[in-house]
């Protein structure tokens, strides 16, 4: 049998719909950290996926966020 880790391995796609986007990595464990950031500008796109160290993506500015679970834009 298949053994499961604790991350999965979709991803999300990201595409701006201004300069400046900013996607924001965030870790996983006690302490929920920063551990890296990109910046967008319009019509950049970026594939991310969760990881062992990534267990949040936080996303400022106007973006479109596809997943597999649907397609949603921010609200800036």
């Amino acid at each position: 049998m298949k053994s499961q880790s604790s991350t999965n391995n979709d991803f999300i796609v990201i595409k701006a719909k201004s300069d400046g986007v900013t996607v924001i990595g965030l870790t996983r464990g006690t302490d929920t950290k920063f551990h890296h950031t990109e910046k967008l500008d319009k019509g950049e796109v970026m594939i991310a996926q969760f990881t062992e160290h990534t267990s949040a993506i936080k996303i400022r500015g106007k973006a479109v966020i596809q997943t597999a679970h649907g397609e949603m834009d921010t609200e800036v």
